[in-house]
């Protein structure tokens, strides 16, 4: 299989494709999140190939584990919810963002504006959506006056911080080592250890992505440059195994095999080890290698690289999530049939943070060169080398 990106497409079309791209994978995965490759077989009679309907069908509303959140039938979950947050406050800050946004303008933007929810059908605040590691936020940073810089440690360590990171690297597209500095700043209002470095290492992927003439490979190596201790080596490990595939059928059994040594969640995803989610230098969250995997799989193909992580099962909705936005990036297309059930079943413009975060990235751009400048020459004025034009 030949790689399927428009290596030409401009910044707008990137940034689109990344987000839009993002929430389609989102929503495809939600409705399989949390069960194994062989259960999501049974259960749909064969592999998932676009939007399907919530697992206990219209019992979604009473049945357990997943009550009362409607999940499937092209609605969102609370990783586009997250991920749209974060556009907004780029669009108030319109500059690079640190923890201290996170506590001045995404905190109050969870807590106080309701807002369109669609697993739940009706308008409620983001808080009442979002998962017991995003309530952290709340917790630490509003009620606990926490430093922003500090008050991930002691969440639980998952991919909460890097689902939402794509936005920190279109706004450094091109630039993976800004967008790694910038997103482990922002996540460490939220997430430590490894879940914290995977926000990090999404932000560089999906920057390294927007970089023309990108390819799946040059993604990989960009992250492997900047990662860390137990993220590194998962991402390494499962990269290997994925140049072997060009199938995800035949990728899901060794993708799962190879991020199993550094993944703590253990082999049932509903029932973690009691070593699950704490912080360790020697292991990763399972979402972001697996992510890259399928990606390598794929070639950078977003149908087969997105169809690749949802049928992954698991947390495959966050795995979807990231894939979906690398593969955007890389400027493959997200099939318009998808883009439009997924926007009218959640009832959400997935276009409009696009143009917003495009034309904040220009703004952010045109600042960092005139900051840039302002530095040559004052570093000029001590004697360095004077700045050319």
């Amino acid at each position: 299989m030949q790689p399927k990106t428009h290596q030409n497409a401009p910044l707008d079309e990137r940034i689109t494709g990344a987000l839009v791209g993002a929430a389609v994978g989102d929503a495809l995965g939600g409705p399989v999140e949390g069960y194994s490759p062989e259960q999501i077989l049974e259960r749909h009679g064969g592999r998932v190939h676009g939007v399907v309907g919530p697992w206990h069908g219209d019992d979604w509303r009473t049945a357990r584990p997943l009550a009362p959140y409607h999940k499937g039938d092209g609605h969102v979950t609370d990783d586009t919810l997250m991920t749209h947050a974060l556009v907004r406050v780029y669009a108030r800050v319109r500059d690079h963002l640190d923890a201290y946004a996170v506590a001045d303008h995404l905190v109050p933007d969870l807590m106080t504006q309701p807002r369109w929810i669609p697993e739940l059908e009706s308008e409620a605040l983001p808080l009442q959506r979002i998962f017991l590691a995003e309530k952290w936020l709340v917790t630490r940073i509003h009620y606990g006056h926490a430093d922003p810089r500090e008050a991930g440690t002691g969440n639980i360590v998952n991919c909460g911080a890097a689902m939402y990171m794509a936005p920190v690297g279109l706004v450094n597209a091109a630039d993976p080592r800004a967008a790694y500095a910038e997103a482990l700043d922002i996540a460490g209002a939220h997430q430590s250890s490894y879940g914290r470095e995977a926000a990090g290492v999404l932000a560089a992927a999906v920057a390294a992505a927007c970089t023309p003439g990108a390819t799946p490979d040059s993604v990989v190596s960009a992250c492997l440059a900047l990662a860390k201790d137990g993220t590194r080596a998962a991402i390494e490990r499962v990269c290997e195994e994925a140049a072997r595939h060009t199938d995800f059928e035949s990728a899901l059994r060794p993708l799962r095999e190879a991020v199993t040594p550094y993944d703590t969640v253990g082999p049932d995803y509903r029932a973690p080890s009691l070593g699950a989610r704490r912080p360790s230098r020697l292991h990763a969250i399972e979402e972001l290698p697996v992510a890259l995997g399928m990606l390598l799989v794929a070639r950078g193909d977003y149908r087969h690289a997105v169809l690749g992580a949802v049928n992954y099962g698991r947390d495959c909705d966050s795995i979807a999530t990231m894939a979906g936005a690398v593969a955007g990036a890389l400027g493959s297309p997200v099939p318009e049939d998808w883009a439009k059930t997924v926007a009218e079943a959640s009832r959400l413009d997935l276009w409009e943070p696009a143009a917003t975060l495009t034309a904040v990235t220009r703004e952010i751009f045109d600042r960092d060169v005139a900051r840039r400048r302002t530095h040559e020459q004052a570093f000029a004025s001590l004697g360095g080398p004077a700045c050319s034009d």
